[in-house]
């Protein structure tokens, strides 16, 4: 079964910026919403950003709105999260989902499919 490979995860200073990669090998994200969650340290998974198959809806978590940018790709088959003014709160291992429909949404459960995560850690 394909599976989203998640990319760019690295150790940033407060402030900084990171972008984040996904992409499916050998298969295309064309027709799919996708999403991008993370998990903090000790704390549950979250909802961070989603596109829908279009890219005309876009959605995200109120955390990192207006710091946080979602986008896609279609000649790339690749999604991207593209995070700048990074806070030690931003800290954590982020995942990319791709849900079996086209419709953007921050609801885990609405997505099947999912990669193995990529970490940022975001140092003071």
């Amino acid at each position: 079964q394909w599976q989203p490979v998640e990319s760019g995860g690295d150790v940033v200073h407060s402030g900084g910026s990171l972008t984040l990669s996904c992409a499916v090998p050998g298969f295309t994200l064309d027709y799919y919403a996708v999403g991008w969650f993370r998990r903090a340290p000790g704390k549950g998974r979250e909802g961070v950003a989603t596109i829908s198959r279009t890219g005309e809806t876009i959605a995200y978590a109120d955390s990192v709105q207006g710091r946080f940018t979602v986008s896609r790709d279609k000649a790339k088959k690749e999604v991207y999260l593209q995070m700048n003014d990074l806070k030690p709160e931003d800290t954590g291992v982020y995942y990319c989902a791709v849900a079996p429909h086209p419709s953007a949404t921050l609801t885990e459960s609405h997505y099947n499919s999912w990669g193995q995560g990529t970490l940022v850690t975001v140092s003071s």
